[in-house]
């Protein structure tokens, strides 16, 4: 008793000639299929490169095309000739020109020996299949297929449209119950046998004809009416993408193969010289006993395919650029706004920077340009500081620059005198941690050399600058951690808010703010803002500021609560 492998050719004919090899000359039997439109001259070859094998022949050749009926027979061809010429076959093992054998055969050939009635292959309702890729799942058994969906498309859309709008439905052959699932399976000889002689075959190979992807569908649905002894997947390791095409394995996924245990892989890089030459080689490949498990790999491939969808947090390229709310993740990594410090502290990026270890700027979105750290006028990723380059995609600009200090924690001054684009971003960026003083710009106008005039004309601009910023900053859609303070009430207890930031942002220091930022004089301040309020406008962001000529600025420090038992 042996396993008999059909296989199914249509390209990398050297690559089948040495699995053939290796399979025959292990006493497994082996019914090949070419491709009619394999052109003579690379097929005569390739049947006198086996013609010293006497264990493997060549069945008779179809065109074959994806998704129709022609594969069906051509597996159906092969596999009468496999069960009329070997008769010591009591397993049909259906493969690819692109498979290759992960271990010994020797190893195949016992485990099945231990399960001589046991008929592997997925097969599963269509209620039940997560899989399907184009919208057809009960669909492709009662509509009528006769285009290509790769060579006629737009007649194959057309056509299902026109079946759907009429309602048109075929029937159901009786006793079949449609299932799904993949086409590389692993049959005993008694039910291979029941499907090809079944005396119904010739109404149910004309059902399946007109059935989209019956290779997915004719063995998986039959096996049902002869086997209670199934076991629902495949021996042969065959993974796909999001869009339903297979992945093609390369010699970097020699160990990722080496631990899924499975018996078979598909789709094989015909260059992969490694794997053959590792796969193939009995005395290099250790593989056997196990329990086949392509589980173990899932994850890495549920990982690839959601890099390949949703693609890295934060990585905007030329090559995928994700659409309004595509966007998986909008930044890379946390980052640090705080509107008003500057203006209300001096040195407060020099402060901040030694308070936390992070990387401070200034006003990265200044109209003269970017103020990176150090005045530097390029940053990592080449990102210049002209306010043009800059300006030409500013939200463009915040993403690279937090994507190339990967690791390294940015924090940033920012305020209405900015370019207010990155507005909406920052709001809805769960990485974002904003603290905003509101009114602490009128602080640097305060100091200002400007007329009375230009300076009501400025803070009445700013003024409604900041009001929408903020109005972004409250809205519904956001999602970074936002704190605002008014000026009035920031000034009457700073260390609390600032001990909070430096927390927030070095979880690690746990000591208490040694050293305060140094505040500016607001001797006068109230008195300026009544000025304003005296020449028409009403500075509102700044809170319930004192009217007193002096204003105490100093750090206020805190006692130790009572406790009350």
């Amino acid at each position: 008793m042996t396993v008999g492998f059909v296989m199914l050719v249509h390209t990398a004919l050297h690559r089948a000639e040495q699995v053939a090899r290796h399979w025959a000359s292990h006493g497994c039997p082996v019914v090949i299929h070419v491709d009619q439109r394999v052109k003579k001259e690379r097929y005569q070859p390739f049947v006198n490169s086996l013609s010293d094998l006497e264990n493997v022949v060549f069945s008779k050749r179809r065109a074959c095309e994806w998704g129709t009926w022609s594969l069906v027979g051509a597996s159906q061809d092969a596999s009468e000739l496999m069960l009329s010429r070997f008769p010591e076959v009591h397993h049909v093992y259906l493969s690819s020109g692109s498979c290759l054998p992960l271990r010994p055969v020797e190893d195949l050939k016992q485990y099945l020996a231990e399960r001589p009635l046991t008929n592997f292959i997925e097969s599963v309702t269509t209620e039940d299949v997560p899989w399907t890729v184009g919208g057809l799942d009960h669909e492709r058994f009662t509509l009528r297929f006769p285009f290509s969906w790769k060579k006629q498309r737009r007649l194959f859309d057309r056509y299902v449209t026109w079946q759907r709008k009429v309602g048109y439905k075929r029937k159901i052959p009786d006793k079949l119950v449609p299932h799904l699932g993949s086409q590389w399976w692993c049959l005993t000889r008694q039910t291979l046998s029941a499907i090809l002689e079944d005396p119904d075959r010739k109404i149910y190979d004309t059902y399946f004809k007109k059935v989209w992807i019956p290779d997915e569908s004719y063995y998986q649905t039959l096996v049902r009416l002869y086997s209670d002894n199934i076991e629902s997947r495949s021996l042969t390791l065959s993974k796909f993408d999001y869009e339903g095409k297979p992945h093609i394995f390369y010699d970097d996924h020699l160990q990722l193969l080496r631990r899924s245990d499975c018996f078979v892989a598909r789709k094989i890089w015909p260059k992969a010289e490694r794997l053959y030459a590792t796969f193939l080689d009995t005395k290099i490949n250790p593989m056997k006993g196990a329990e086949p498990n392509p589980g173990k790999i899932d994850r890495i491939f549920s990982k690839a395919v959601e890099r390949r969808v949703n693609g890295r947090e934060g990585l905007y390229m030329q090559s995928r650029m994700p659409g309004h709310g595509k966007e998986h993740g909008k930044t890379s990594g946390p980052y640090s706004i705080f509107e008003g410090f500057s203006d209300l502290f001096e040195d407060f990026e020099g402060w901040l920077s030694r308070s936390v270890g992070a990387r401070v700027h200034g006003h990265l979105y200044a109209p003269e340009g970017a103020e990176f750290a150090g005045k530097q006028k390029v940053f990592s990723g080449a990102l210049s500081s002209e306010a043009r380059l800059r300006d030409y995609n500013p939200c463009g600009f915040l993403t690279s620059l937090v994507w190339n200090t990967r690791g390294e924690r940015q924090c940033f001054m920012f305020g209405p005198r900015d370019n207010q684009e990155i507005s909406w971003l920052v709001a809805t960026d769960p990485n974002a941690q904003v603290s905003v003083i509101s009114g602490a710009w009128a602080v640097s106008l305060f100091r200002s050399n400007m007329s009375f005039s230009e300076i009501r004309r400025e803070a009445a601009r700013l003024q409604k600058i900041e009001a929408e910023h903020l109005d972004i900053l409250r809205s519904r859609e956001v999602k970074a951690r936002i704190r605002i303070w008014t000026l009035a009430d920031f000034i009457e207890s700073p260390m609390e808010p600032l001990q909070m930031i430096i927390d927030e942002i070095a979880p690690r220091n746990v000591r208490r703010l040694a050293e305060a930022p140094r505040m500016r004089d607001l001797t006068g301040f109230g008195q300026f803002l009544q000025n304003l309020k005296n020449q028409g406008m009403k500075p509102h962001l700044m809170g319930d500021f004192p009217m007193g000529n002096e204003s105490d600025t100093r750090a206020r420090s805190h006692k130790r609560p009572y406790l009350v038992k």
